[in-house]
């Protein structure tokens, strides 16, 4: 996991907190934001959970408190829904100043009627993620049934939501109403999508009705059957995670890697400012080579000598596999341990000199299987023949041409 605390400024200078979850094995081809839904933050497991979904499609995600809440600075009882629409386009602002502008926005709750209105304004945007999502802000005050009479009469109360108290002022409200969300999301003309489940108790399945039918093409309707508001099965958020995840993509730009071309077995590319991230053609395969972070790399990927180990633990595997398949054997399974540095040779007349170091693949092999102790030392024997070994032993060539 490639995660980051990062801090950021809301309208009012007040600090907001999120974590930025980038993809383990490349950098991401986009970046999207998540909006937590109404008293809750950016460490609900659904929420981690989408992101996780997100980030292993190549996707960069930022997750925040709005604020009052979590970690972010500021009152809960001073902030209402336009500034919840605020902090998402602050959180915009931030990305594009220190990474990418965001083109996905995805929205939980009343957070999903947040990233409608906030994608309107962020012009980056190129599609839109709802899930339980109310289509009217207003819904949310059904949630405050035990204080609404007192908020409207004394202009504030303290409303327990989810086992939590929360002060609620008048002004709230009046931002709630003074919102259209059918309007905005018909105006949006930005890819909507729409995820719901007909369980929901929170907000009911009408809500997403209402939103599909005011949205423009294109826009799409998953139903999370059996879901409930929180997303609480893990099974369920990670679902969702990944149909955004596939559905975004034909929405947004991402850079195509499978343009390398080669005569040859494999191909390798590197551009100027990619450090040691490497794009390669392997056969029929598209892969990322790379070097580890100590070494000044992004860790994307195995390095030049990982392969190499890489090679010869697969060759040796199916040697051996093969071999005993055609001796009948009974071998269940074969692991095959390989790492590489540089030892002193075993046999050298300057082997206490440092230059004297050689070459070193170091090879652990463990087998399961109704083997008998003859059997064992052959399938070693045989492990030293696989073609690998012997290419890495063997003297070899290297001869290179300038292709123009």
């Amino acid at each position: 996991m490639n995660l980051q605390k990062v801090t950021f400024q809301n309208k009012e200078g007040q600090n907001l907190v999120g974590r930025l979850e980038l993809p383990v094995n490349q950098h991401p081809h986009n970046y999207a934001i998540f909006a937590h839904c109404f008293t809750c933050n950016k460490n609900l497991s659904a929420v981690k959970n989408i992101g996780k979904a997100l980030t292993s499609k190549g996707f960069g995600v930022l997750r925040f408190d709005f604020t009052g809440l979590g970690e972010s600075e500021g009152d809960f009882e001073d902030t209402n829904f336009s500034g919840n629409v605020e902090d998402l386009i602050a959180a915009a602002d931030y990305l594009e100043e220190n990474h990418q502008a965001p083109s996905l926005l995805v929205g939980h709750s009343l957070g999903g009627a947040a990233v409608i209105f906030a994608a309107s304004e962020i012009q980056s945007v190129k599609a839109v993620a709802t899930i339980g999502a109310p289509s009217n802000p207003n819904h949310v005050q059904h949630l405050l049934r035990s204080g609404i009479e007192e908020i409207k009469s004394t202009g504030k109360a303290v409303v327990n939501l989810s086992g939590r108290d929360f002060t609620i002022k008048k002004q709230f409200l009046d931002d709630l109403e003074s919102k259209s969300l059918p309007e905005t999301a018909q105006n949006l003309r930005k890819a909507v999508l729409v995820m719901h489940s007909p369980q929901d108790a929170t907000v009911g399945i009408k809500n997403a009705e209402e939103i599909y039918i005011a949205a423009r093409h294109p826009k799409s309707f998953v139903s999370l059957n059996g879901a409930d508001h929180l997303l609480m099965n893990k099974k369920d958020s990670i679902y969702a995670g990944e149909v955004i995840a596939g559905w975004a993509q034909r929405y947004v730009e991402i850079p195509d890697e499978s343009n390398l071309k080669t005569k040859h077995q494999v191909v390798a590319s590197l551009d100027a400012e990619d450090g040691f991230t490497t794009a390669m053609k392997v056969g029929n395969h598209y892969i990322t080579a790379d070097e580890p972070i100590s070494f000044g790399g992004n860790d994307f990927g195995p390095s030049p000598y990982e392969f190499v180990s890489a090679g010869l633990s697969a060759c040796t595997a199916m040697t051996v596999q093969m071999y005993v398949r055609r001796k009948g054997w009974s071998l269940e399974n074969i692991e095959v341990h390989t790492s590489y540095s540089k030892s002193h040779a075993e046999d050298c007349e300057n082997c206490e000199e440092d230059a004297a170091k050689i070459d070193t693949f170091h090879r652990e092999i463990k087998l399961i299987g109704d083997l008998d102790e003859k059997q064992i030392t052959r399938i070693l024997q045989i492990a030293d023949k696989c073609p690998v070994h012997k290419t890495l032993h063997s003297e070899t060539q290297v001869i290179t041409k300038l292709i123009q």
